[in-house]
């Protein structure tokens, strides 16, 4: 990738002449099947980009309730697309057709807002890196397109849920009007996002990173280890990257089967439960292992710089904390001062 970053003929993007930009784009629409695609520094420009240009201001975007865009993107889907969220529940971040059916609404009722997007994602990052299926995506997208609704797809980790589920990409891609997909997750890249589209949506969508400010000059740096990425078997790394995941949930599940739900555990995202997960990563830091924690819930994610040593790294610290953890308990009961505040409250 350093290689390709450094013999990268640049130019300006925004104009069009930036040969690295141009080729990574081509590539993109190659492997999504639609007919544009635009080079953006993050997922969630990407997603905002797609909000503007599927013209939902004043409208409402069906979502599930733990969906990124609408949890953890500040909130830009309302504030700055002007459009309303309409959450509706998931099992395990996969939204029901008939429950997106029931949230669609049209024109008819002047004090409601009508639909003007659903949102899917695929794979689910709060729900642990679930996949959508094939066949309820196509069902999704008859829902959606029977009430002359757009979908937009926001695949952050779609070569995820494409290796998992053994499809091409542009596979995935069908059933949506608009898809992004993460150029520096799974597939290493430095920096960078993906948004593709039909030429109409495409259109606005440039005009919606322009006022953004997502459109870069010499962004052929970006693009050149994002090609690499793309052209060296991005399928396989994935595959990988779940293998490692996998041995890790059930190392997890080993130490403590309340840890983690193995059924969830479908691609590179494994989601373990604790009392406190603050203290848990505070202490895995100082183990020299990195995670997500807030609530109960810790988020460990494989990538291309994680390996098997790294595996046993994070399971020898979790098994240390949680040891040390038990015998913290452990001498609380048995301490004189519980003793003798169990006895005054008795008497």
């Amino acid at each position: 990738m350093m290689q390709a970053l450094n013999a990268a003929p640049l130019g300006d993007a925004g104009r069009g002449d930036d040969p690295t930009v141009n080729e990574l784009e081509r590539l993109a629409c190659d492997m999504t099947g639609k007919e544009g695609a635009l080079l953006l520094p993050s997922g969630t420009m990407a997603n905002l980009v797609a909000v503007i240009a599927h013209d939902c201001r004043g409208g409402e975007v069906v979502v599930d309730r733990g969906a990124h865009i609408y949890n953890a993107e500040g909130g830009g889907l309302s504030v700055i697309a002007g459009a309303v969220a309409r959450p509706i529940e998931s099992r395990d971040g996969i939204l029901s057709p008939p429950d997106v059916a029931a949230a669609l609404t049209g024109t008819a009722d002047p004090a409601r807002a009508p639909t003007r997007l659903v949102c899917l994602e695929n794979t689910h990052n709060a729900a642990g890196g679930t996949v959508t299926p094939v066949e309820t995506m196509a069902a999704l997208r008859e829902v959606a397109c029977g009430a002359g609704v757009p979908v937009h797809l926001d695949g952050a980790r779609l070569f995820n849920a494409a290796a998992h589920l053994e499809v091409p990409l542009d596979r995935l891609c069908r059933p949506a009007d608009s898809v992004w997909f993460a150029l520096c997750k799974g597939l290493g890249a430095p920096v960078g996002a993906i948004l593709a589209g039909d030429e109409a949506f495409m259109s606005k969508a440039r005009r919606a990173a322009n006022m953004l400010g997502g459109i870069m000059r010499q962004a052929g740096l970006i693009a050149a280890p994002a090609i690499v990425a793309l052209e060296n078997d991005p399928y396989a790394l994935h595959r990988r990257d779940h293998a490692l995941a996998r041995r890790l949930a059930c190392g997890l599940a080993d130490l403590d089967d309340s840890l983690v739900d193995l059924g969830t555990v479908q691609t590179n995202i494994v989601n373990c439960f604790v009392d406190d997960a603050l203290a848990v990563v505070r202490a895995l830091r100082q183990r020299g292992i990195l995670a997500l924690g807030k609530g109960r819930k810790i988020r460990f994610v494989t990538h291309a710089q994680v390996d098997d040593e790294s595996v046993r790294a994070a399971l020898g610290a979790m098994a240390a904390i949680l040891h040390r953890d038990r015998q913290d308990r452990s001498t609380s009961r048995c301490s004189p001062a519980r003793v003798s505040t169990t006895v005054e409250r008795g008497t």
